[in-house]
């Protein structure tokens, strides 16, 4: 059976457009995931580590036969094809790829949680997303995304030209 899942797509490194592009692409062409809908494109300030490039984000929605675990290994083997490699934490990064819902599935263990446990405190996360599913619950609190995502507001973030 296949999955509904959003996808949060970050970069700070390089063309951080193209690189999101081509991460999309490598997403619907793997076999792993059919993209459906991809928000528009943001541009955030770092989160976490602050002395670092702006970043480019988006949210994509598609869906998957994949399990949760395949799902994070398909995403990590997407990052490390484009040349990610394991850096400091929330460091500057040519592509991030987060699993935010999977389903109304939630998952956590020593390798995954899901829904991402700190989506709801970031615009960068819950602008995009609001952006193309805003009616979808989070599974944890109950509430629309559109109703996080404006609880967040939108300072920081910029949205770019379509």
């Amino acid at each position: 059976m296949e999955e509904r899942i959003f996808i949060a797509l970050g970069s700070n490194l390089g063309d951080r457009e193209a690189n999101i592009r081509e991460a999309i692409r490598l997403a619907g062409e793997g076999g792993g995931l059919m993209v459906v809908k991809v928000s528009p494109l943001y541009e955030s300030e770092p989160w976490g580590q602050e002395d670092q490039p702006r970043f480019v984000n988006a949210v994509m929605e598609a869906r998957t036969g994949l399990k949760p675990h395949e799902l994070l290994g398909y995403l990590k083997r997407i990052e490390a094809g484009m040349g990610r490699e394991k850096a400091e934490k929330w460091g500057p990064r040519i592509i991030d790829l987060d699993i935010i819902f999977y389903g109304a599935r939630v998952v956590k263990d020593e390798e995954i949680e899901v829904p991402h446990p700190r989506a709801h405190e970031r615009a960068f996360v819950m602008v995009p997303l609001s952006d193309i599913a805003p009616g979808l619950i989070d599974p944890l609190s109950g509430a629309p995304v559109s109703e996080l995502a404006e609880r967040l507001g939108k300072e920081g973030l910029r949205r770019m030209e379509d």
